[in-house]
């Protein structure tokens, strides 16, 4: 850390030095411009660009494995790269393939040009025009109804409904995506900050709940794909298996009413009513595995993997109730 004294310059204008070597190592010097961004007690300073777009390459020569492909340009894109090189002495056609599929499940990214040696992808979207609030709120919307869906697939035996809460996934896949690459953005770049129009605190609340919220729909699909392997469920357990569901829901539920209301003190009642719930969810989920244990041993096992995903929902939820305690927490 260094520091500067703040001077008095022409009887109404404070001034301050830069350090030389921050600057020279940012291209800094005469009559260049800097940027300035107020954050509550804290003043950034960033040197001015022209262009703005961050620009990445990545070799994926032997990358034919659909899965270490995708991962590789999905994790470009989160780390917050505008522009997407991938280069190889080859492209193959199923590397082409890979690649676009991956793509398509990005929000906002674009295939912008192919060459036998080059696929550039581009993200065509300003920070400004990114909304993290819609983006979490819609993957509250569908990951707590993708549960409710696939439980009650599982007790009518649905397996329409269930092919349909799996197929959703990829919808909170997106959300989970975009959430995590504004947050890397906002991180590194103070700009991307005011577009937003949220405090770096608000948004990495916000970020660390997306990820609540996309392993909830996680769960969802596992009991969705656990279900086309049990017949239809009846009878007490069902009952069970329903208001387990339904506890289970409640606690990220509310613990989202907590995390996006406006008035600190609401946010804390409903937070500590969400975790508060938490120990009734747990008797719940010991009640259904005392049912389960008469059926048969392999719907036994299966329903107890259920089980367990709906138990992990409302701990999820827990999490998300931690995260809204700290953003309405007293700022220090």
């Amino acid at each position: 850390m260094e520091t500067r004294k703040v001077q008095l310059t022409g009887g109404s204008t404070f001034t301050v030095s830069l350090p030389k070597e921050w600057a020279t190592e940012n291209g800094v010097e005469t009559g260049s411009i800097v940027e300035f961004y107020a954050e509550d007690d804290l003043l950034l300073v960033s040197p001015q660009h022209e262009d703005d777009h961050v620009e990445g390459t990545l070799d994926v020569t032997g990358f034919e494995n659909k899965h270490e492909l995708t991962r590789a340009v999905m994790t470009m894109y989160v780390s917050g790269f505008d522009i997407i090189r991938l280069e190889a002495p080859r492209i193959t056609a199923e590397q082409r393939r890979i690649i676009r599929d991956a793509t398509q499940g990005l929000v906002g990214l674009e295939m912008i040009e192919e060459t036998a040696d080059r696929v550039v992808l581009q993200d065509l979207l300003d920070s400004s025009e990114l909304s993290v609030l819609n983006a979490i709120t819609r993957m509250r919307l569908v990951s707590l109804t993708m549960l409710s869906d696939a439980v009650e697939a599982l007790i009518e035996d649905d397996s329409d409904l269930a092919t349909d809460v799996i197929q959703r996934d990829d919808d909170v896949d997106r959300l989970w995506y975009m959430v995590s690459r504004v947050f890397r953005t906002v991180l590194r770049n103070p700009t991307a900050a005011n577009e937003i129009g949220f405090p770096r605190e608000t948004v990495f609340d916000y970020q660390s709940s997306a990820r609540q919220l996309e392993r909830i729909a996680d769960h969802a699909t596992k009991i969705a794909s656990l279900s086309q392997e049990i017949g239809e469920i009846t009878g007490e357990t069902a009952d069970l298996l329903d208001q387990l569901e339904a506890e289970a829901t409640s606690v990220p539920e509310t613990a989202m009413d907590a995390l996006l209301a406006d008035d600190n003190d609401e946010a804390v009642e409903l937070a500590n009513e969400a975790r508060a719930r938490i120990p009734d969810v747990d008797e719940t989920a010991r009640e259904v595995d005392g049912k389960v244990r008469d059926l048969d041993p392999q719907s036994a096992q299966l329903l107890g993997r259920v089980v367990d995903s709906l138990s992990r929902t409302a701990d999820y939820g827990g999490n998300i109730a931690e995260s809204a305690l700290q953003k309405a927490a007293p700022r220090p």
